[in-house]
């Protein structure tokens, strides 16, 4: 049985491997349990920008249809909007079509229980599981119906304002939609609350999604901040789960340098209650040492934002994410918010009454590299020894002056090789090659 999953729900080349047709097969499993459990109910399904997310969600929605379960679609929303809504109404389920950050021709679909949390492993191997088999098919009044919902993305941009009651003003900020699930709400999100507001990539455009922009694209930000005098720039991915930032001189502002910040906002309001918060084993040895210093602790969790959520859940602990702007407020939301994110970056700021790049300077980062190796036979990592016998050699080279790490994506045939050390020349040295023996071993 293939294993449909992934780190984040399933995705994939639309209409080759994501096809309409997988989709109603996932979907009628999805239904089916959802039958079995509630009888009868309502599932929420929102999209990205993405051409194949309407093909996606059509096909999503007959198949919940055919299991007996009604579909509300919400249109184009952020991930985190979904997953809120779901929360907050009489939804049993929540369903997102988005690939994130994935290039154009990828899709993907995400699931959301009724507590707004994803679905965890034991459900999405139940629901692969019976994807091959033939399950019942209603008739009559008893096949689903399908809806909309034209009021739900207005409420979740009511949540986010009620987060923010000092509001904006006087702020300049750069947007950068991305052509994705941003570009409707995070401009007016902005405006509403008083900021002046520079929009970049902000029309809604699937055949440009995350194209040369967004949050894995910062040169045009940085560009636009510099150009317009503002005080920061906020990027947001795809389906706007996560951000990242650029500063006044148009410096990158990471999501370590976020989880800094938002910790010592925190724990200033006295609303980091374990005195820690959650990274990943990607961050920067560099936060773990600010927030030391800050007399808070830094837990580190597996790379994946199921991963930071669980350890998250486990402590207690309000804030956590990853270094690629993938940040969760868990007193706000159940995944990650780039909405939230970005607003909570621009009330720091206003906070602390600074420009951001001093902010910036309070963190110490070692210089870190990343290396992504194309690898079709990523499964084999672990057991190459060839491999592990390179991986041992850069580690020893590196020794206590740093760190190394090598993982598998889970979301595309990727390798990614990360080292943290005393100078960047070593770093690409020793990187690149640890990168040849993965590519040729791995391809």
């Amino acid at each position: 049985m293939p294993g449909y999953f992934g780190t984040d729900g399933v995705r994939g080349v639309a209409n080759q491997l994501l096809t309409p047709e997988l989709a109603v097969r996932l979907a009628r499993a999805h239904g089916h349990w959802l039958f079995k459990q509630y009888g009868r109910c309502q599932v929420l399904i929102g999209a990205d920008t993405r051409v194949s997310s309407n093909m996606l969600e059509c096909a999503y929605a007959a198949g919940l249809a055919s299991s007996g379960i009604d579909s509300v679609l919400v249109g184009v929303i952020p991930t985190p909007g979904v997953a809120w809504l779901t929360q907050q109404g009489a939804y049993r389920g929540g369903v997102m079509i988005s690939a994130s950050h994935n290039p154009v021709p990828d899709n993907g679909i995400k699931l959301f229980g009724e507590d707004g949390f994803k679905l965890n492993d034991e459900v999405s191997r139940q629901l692969e599981a019976w994807m091959e088999q033939e399950l019942p098919r209603p008739t009559g009044t008893e096949v689903g119906r399908v809806d909309w919902d034209n009021q739900g993305k207005q409420a979740y941009l009511g949540h986010l304002k009620a987060l923010c009651p000092e509001g904006l003003g006087g702020l300049k900020v750069v947007l950068d939609c991305a052509h994705g699930a941003a570009c409707e709400l995070a401009p007016r999100l902005f405006r509403e609350l008083g900021a002046e507001v520079v929009e970049l990539h902000s029309q809604p455009d699937g055949a440009r999604i995350n194209v040369k922009c967004g949050s894995t694209h910062l040169k045009g930000l940085a560009e636009a901040v510099l150009e317009h005098g503002a005080a920061v720039g906020i990027a947001f991915d795809g389906d706007a789960d996560r951000c990242l930032g650029v500063d006044e001189k148009g410096q990158t502002v990471d999501g370590d340098r976020m989880l800094l910040m938002f910790g010592r906002m925190l724990q200033g309001r006295q609303e980091l209650p374990g005195k820690e918060i959650v990274a990943t084993v990607m961050s920067n040895f560099g936060l773990e040492v600010a927030l030391r210093d800050l007399g808070i602790g830094l837990v580190r969790a597996n790379v994946g934002d199921r991963y930071v959520l669980e350890e998250m859940q486990k402590r207690g602990c309000p804030l956590g994410g990853e270094q690629s702007g993938h940040l969760i407020f868990l007193q706000h939301c159940t995944t990650g918010d780039g909405l939230l994110c970005g607003l909570r970056l621009a009330q720091y700021l206003k906070l602390r009454g600074a420009a951001l790049s001093a902010l910036v300077g309070e963190f110490p980062a070692l210089p870190q590299k990343l290396v992504n190796v194309p690898a079709t036979r990523k499964e084999r990592l672990d057991d190459d020894a060839t491999i592990r016998g390179a991986i041992e050699k850069v580690a020893t080279q590196l020794g206590e002056r740093g760190r190394l790490l090598v993982r598998p994506s889970g979301t595309e045939p990727l390798v990614r090789l990360m080292a943290e050390g005393p100078s960047e020349s070593e770093l690409d040295q020793l990187l690149e090659d640890l990168r040849v023996v993965v590519a040729e071993r791995l391809n």
